[in-house]
């Protein structure tokens, strides 16, 4: 917006000040072409010659002939009669003379070495007023550059305002790919970018809150199925027995159930975290042992070892969610390895980079991408428990993006099985609007 309010002021200035000094200058040479007295100044040199060579005590009669015959207002006078400093009495003597303006209008002086402290006066018919006319031209002239300056700047800003107002009206209609191609020059350039960002943050959503919906019903079938089954083997035996097994398995299913909802849920409201974020410093070694210390007893259970190396790291982040995606991802190791989870921990000066990596089977090339997509499950060699709802990851790749980061997997170089790397800046400018 700084870009706009400077273009407008710009532009003010520019019209007020290029136009004013314009239409002024044009209005002065106006003035002295109307100002000039030309043919005066040439009728007052033909005077001053002629009474300069009668005798002084004529020339007062003189002037008063010449003036009755030309028709004109003239007048022989001393130098004595003119309140004039010298600076102006020595213009008398110039070839068009002094021109003066008193109540009465505009007059013109004269004198000749000839004369002994005289000169002669004419007064002038001919009033020096700008024309009504012009003053009426130059005014329109002036409001009318003004209005067109403006409409050069305002042009190509109601342009990109159509092109805004296009594109929302695109984006409401339903086209949800509707985005707005951005220019330089645009005077609007945050409005425009934050306007794609939020588009594609509302894309975003309704794309997931769609597969939300549909993953749902279709997870939610088998253990409905199971529990309608249940439900109707209880009701149909009379040994007590089976009827309580069919009510454990039941509650089985209720409780599966519970958990899909909650998973989906927390999912579903996930994206409001993003503007609760809370960035703190910490020393990342006894951070990373202390998570792995929490998911032990899973290691453990699967006789899994986790080794650790990292660099003395001060890191900036959010701790309770980066927690949550380090430990996502050191559990879905956990459940692919086979005897060995490594985890390494460098900077490249201003990110961090975390890599988590197993010797399980690993994730097909084909699904690198799509792992990080909620509710994704590869159904190949990494098959998951009934538990799991492919949450996890799509959470992981959230918090990274959270922290201005980004997650990518790729096959481990040392244990052959899956790589996850993580990369954030080591101080994230978190920002409340997460609209990146």
């Amino acid at each position: 917006m700084k870009k706009l309010y400077i273009s407008l002021l710009l532009s003010a200035f520019i019209s007020l000040f290029a136009l004013g000094w314009l239409i002024d200058t044009f209005s002065q040479s106006s003035s002295n072409s109307e100002d000039d007295f030309s043919w005066q100044k040439a009728m007052m040199k033909g005077f001053t010659a002629q009474i300069a060579h009668i005798e002084e005590k004529d020339r007062v009669d003189k002037s008063t002939q010449l003036g009755i015959h030309f028709n004109q207002d003239l007048t022989y006078r001393k130098n004595i009669e003119l309140a004039l400093p010298p600076s102006l009495l020595s213009k008398l003597y110039l070839p068009g003379g002094l021109v003066l303006e008193d109540d009465l209008g505009f007059y013109l002086l004269k004198s000749s070495p000839e004369f002994i402290d005289a000169h002669l006066e004419l007064r002038l018919t001919k009033q020096v007023t700008v024309s009504k006319k012009l003053d009426l031209l130059l005014t329109l002239s002036f409001y009318v550059g003004v209005c067109l300056l403006m409409w050069v700047w305002l042009s190509p800003l109601t342009k990109r305002l159509s092109i805004l107002n296009d594109a929302s009206q695109k984006f409401a209609s339903g086209n949800l790919s509707a985005r707005i191609k951005i220019s330089k020059f645009t005077y609007i350039y945050d409005v425009e970018a934050a306007f794609n960002r939020m588009a594609a943050q509302i894309q975003k959503l309704i794309e997931e809150n769609k597969l939300l919906a549909s993953s749902m019903s279709h997870d939610i079938r088998t253990p409905v199925a199971c529990l309608r089954f249940g439900l109707d083997a209880a009701l149909d035996t009379q040994d007590n027995a089976k009827k309580d097994r069919y009510l454990e398995r039941m509650e089985t299913d209720l409780d599966q159930m519970e958990c899909m909802l909650n998973s989906y849920l927390e999912f579903a409201t996930l994206e409001k975290n993003s503007y609760q974020i809370s960035v703190t410093p910490v020393d990342l070694k006894p951070y990373l042992n202390n998570l792995i210390q929490q998911i032990k007893p899973k290691l453990d259970n699967k006789g899994l070892i986790a080794y650790v190396e990292c660099d003395a790291i001060e890191l900036n982040a959010d701790l309770h969610w980066l927690a949550r995606a380090i430990i996502n991802l050191l559990s879905n190791a956990c459940d692919f390895a086979q005897s060995k989870i490594q985890i390494n921990a460098t900077t490249d000066i201003t990110r961090l980079i975390l890599s988590i990596e197993d010797d399980g089977p690993g994730i097909a090339p084909e699904n690198w991408q799509s792992v990080f997509t909620p509710f994704f499950k590869e159904q190949t060699h990494r098959d998951r428990s009934n538990k799991s709802y492919g949450l996890g990851l799509a959470i992981t790749a959230k918090v990274a993006d959270w922290h201005f980061g980004t997650i990518k997997v790729d096959q481990s170089p040392n244990l052959l099985g899956a790589r996850f790397t993580i990369k954030i800046p080591l101080k994230p400018s978190i920002s409340v609007n997460n609209f990146k």
